[in-house]
């Protein structure tokens, strides 16, 4: 599949906030840095955005398959589990998988955050 040259509006924006996010992430988080939240909170981003990229053509979703195989993998190693004790399945053209979703698909368009002041 051929990209588009300009991307649709406030896509590019979000792409861009979300690599910036992952690296400061990355900067900031040490082994034992991390509490079972901020890693399926992790873990959920990156279905989300795998998912987001593999609408892009069922060559990009085979591609991205392995991706919510490792994000359940680590789940299981980390100990963290679906709450409600089941997976949701994602279809595929030509590709079965399944992957544990989060009800939670971002939090609207405009949100910055929570501020405290103190």
């Amino acid at each position: 599949m051929k990209l588009s040259p300009k991307a649709m509006p406030r896509v590019e924006h979000y792409a861009e906030t979300a690599a910036e996010s992952a690296c400061h992430l990355a900067d900031t988080a040490a082994p034992e840095s991390w509490s079972p939240a901020a890693a399926d909170d992790a873990l959920d981003a990156i279905d989300t955005l795998a998912g987001a990229l593999s609408a892009l053509g069922p060559d990009l979703a085979a591609a991205l398959a392995p991706v919510a195989a490792a994000t359940a993998n680590a789940r299981r190693q980390l100990g963290l589990g679906d709450d409600k004790g089941t997976a949701a399945t994602v279809e595929v053209p030509g590709l079965r998988r399944s992957a544990q979703r989060s009800r939670r698909r971002g939090l609207g368009p405009g949100f910055k955050g929570i501020r405290m002041d103190g």
